[in-house]
């Protein structure tokens, strides 16, 4: 029997550990794609991927391995996202497998990533192989890193397996523990047809394309299937499976990892983690595991030129064809035109899409800062949510603001945890717990590793805070970060005038006892980066009608003098106040161009 014979499993890991490199060696040692034809980092298509060195989609392949019992496997490898924006794609992808192998690298031990994924591993109930990853390299610490794993994820010694993602030593032997520890599906395939979608994207040609899981069940081309979830309705135009690239086939049964072209017309249509199934002789109950990602930061994005608006709409429908968690509607800012407010699952993602829309489309940007959604209870009781800082209503008509916060986990060598607790302690963390990880053998490293807990406003990890960390641990320090909930707290909206004119796009919600230092810091900022007028400009940071930071920039002058050589004194000051007046008359219908670096210095600015 065929499902006897399969096996499905991912691959997680924090990000950099090397999981795209261990798809590369699987791949090669199981001979699905010829050596000479192997680039590195085979699963990640995508430009940007390949050019950071992350994985941003979840991506699927079908290996054959004829195992030592002389049996031949079919395995069904999914690569995943390491990054924690995309902890969703993670999740998705779990539910689809039944086995996970676990990367820790040899050089960095456990981080913050890996302690979540294994969680996520377990609560889907994985048989998880965790392997040590980069043992060929000189700087590698196995026996310390197999220390960290027995103590902090309890696995034995013996279970652990040493390998050289990048030259395939001990590559083979996970081959063979795949086979014989990763348990086969359990669908049935004489029940009614059960198929999980874990991904899907949009091809021009083929509509909708579904990566899907078949649970239960089979699908053939041409057969009409339903969406339990939303209720749409399809017909299967092509199926298949991937080698990587698409391989056409008959049917997939239950147990099967492929694809089906749809179609449709957007990913709106085919949500991720809906469970398909037919249209008639239809199942009763979706699969379970799933829920829909949903945007935590959000930030206005519009074009430099108000004529590119129509490219940009066309761009960001495109590329929402591809990205289901990735949410946007239409707005209007007085000083920047028609653009959108977007929302995003963190601060990679936010910064992955404008790169695209930058690249891809061709488009010059300016996105505005970044903030969370707040729920905003009025003195009438009223609630409603709001993501734009321009919509918060004035002090008195609110009675209540509540904002999102996030348990943070941070792992980093106790050498660095003053800094970094002095750095969470100002973002406005709560201290939750301390754990000491394994155990310091060289007196002369960075010191025993240490994973503190801290909850900590969404907000206040938005602009540097990630930066921070790296540079006050020396880049030793990794982050993992979830949602827990909203929390009642003072917050008001800080607005930036140039020239007597608000810029909506400068707006920000900031706590009232740092509001002078942030807007004394912004327009400090803005001063050096606008280009000097032939008049004064002021820059002013205001709560309401209350200005709390000023700062100018001093005109640019000519001197109207110099071609008085001598003469009279009263010659020479009806030239300046002929000046003076012409000044105040440019300044009363002057213009003042904001550059597009203004926006970017302030978005990466310090809170």
């Amino acid at each position: 029997m065929k499902q006897l014979k399969t096996r499905n499993f991912c691959i997680i890991a924090h990000i950099d550990h090397g999981k795209s490199t261990l798809a590369d060696r699987l791949i090669e040692l199981t001979g699905a794609m010829k050596s000479d034809k192997i680039i590195e980092q085979v699963m990640d298509s995508m430009e940007l991927e390949r050019e950071r060195g992350i994985t941003i989609k979840a991506k699927a392949i079908r290996l054959s391995y004829t195992a030592k019992d002389g049996v031949t496997y079919e395995l069904n490898l999914i690569d995943t996202p390491g990054h924690v924006d995309f902890s969703y794609e993670v999740s998705r992808t779990l539910a689809a497998c039944e086995g996970a192998i676990l990367v820790i690298d040899a050089t960095q031990g456990i981080q913050a990533q890996t302690i979540s994924n294994v969680y996520f591993a377990m609560d889907h109930n994985l048989e998880i192989i965790p392997v040590i990853n980069k043992i060929d390299l000189p700087s590698s610490e196995p026996e310390r890193v197999l220390e960290e794993i027995e103590s902090v994820l309890g696995y034995k010694s013996e279970d652990v397996l040493p390998i050289s993602a990048k030259t395939g030593q001990g590559v083979p032997a996970l081959l063979e523990a795949i086979v014989n520890k990763i348990p086969p599906p359990k669908g049935d395939l004489n029940k009614p047809l059960r198929a999980l979608i874990f991904d899907s994207h949009y091809d021009s040609y083929m509509g909708v394309v579904a990566y899907i899981s078949v649970n239960d069940g089979k699908i053939r081309k041409g057969d009409k299937l339903r969406l339990m979830g939303q209720g749409t309705e399809l017909e299967v135009v092509s199926i298949g499976y991937f080698n990587p690239k698409f391989c056409p086939a008959d049917e997939l049964l239950a147990g099967d990892i492929g694809y089906i072209a749809t179609g449709l017309k957007s990913v709106g249509e085919c949500r991720v983690g809906d469970t398909i199934t037919s249209l008639v002789d239809s199942a009763t109950e979706p699969l379970i595991g799933y829920k829909t990602a949903k945007p935590v930061v959000y930030t206005g994005i519009y074009t430099t030129q108000p004529e590119d608006h129509g490219q940009l709409r066309e761009a960001i429908e495109k590329l929402s064809l591809n990205d289901a968690s990735f949410s946007y509607e239409p707005e209007n800012s007085p000083v920047l035109g028609n653009g959108y407010r977007c929302g995003f699952l963190g601060l990679l993602h936010m910064d992955i899409i404008q790169e695209r829309l930058e690249r891809e489309f061709d488009l010059s940007l300016i996105v505005t800062v970044p903030g969370v959604k707040l729920i905003v209870t009025r003195t009438d009781d009223r609630q409603f949510m709001i993501v734009n800082p321009s919509d918060l209503p004035e002090p008195s008509e609110i009675l209540k603001i509540e904002e999102p916060w996030v348990k943070i986990s941070v792992i980093t060598p106790s050498t660095f945890i003053g800094p970094i607790m002095d750095l969470i302690t100002q973002s406005e963390g709560i201290y939750k717990h301390t754990e000491y990880i394994g155990h310091s053998h060289s007196p002369d490293a960075l010191g025993q590793r240490v994973r503190l807990e801290y909850e900590i406003p969404l907000r206040s990890m938005l602009t540097t805070f990630y930066d921070q960390l790296k540079s006050r641990s020396k880049g030793y320090a990794s982050l993992d970060h979830e949602v827990i909930g909203y929390r009642e707290t003072k917050l008001i909206k800080l607005d930036i005038l140039v020239n007597g004119v608000m810029v909506d796009a400068f707006s920000r919600v900031v706590p009232p006892d740092k509001a002078h230092d942030i807007g004394k810091s912004m327009v400090e900022k803005l001063k050096d980066v606008i280009p000097t007028q032939l008049f004064k400009v002021p820059l002013q940071a205001s709560i309401g009608s209350r200005i709390v930071a000023r700062t100018d920039i001093a005109a640019r002058r000519k001197d109207v003098l110099a071609k008085c050589y001598g003469g009279d004194i009263t010659r020479k000051r009806k030239l300046l106040e002929k000046q003076k007046e012409g000044k105040k008359k440019m300044r009363s219908i002057g213009k003042v161009e904001v550059p597009k670096d203004a926006f970017m210095s302030v978005l990466k600015m310090e809170q």
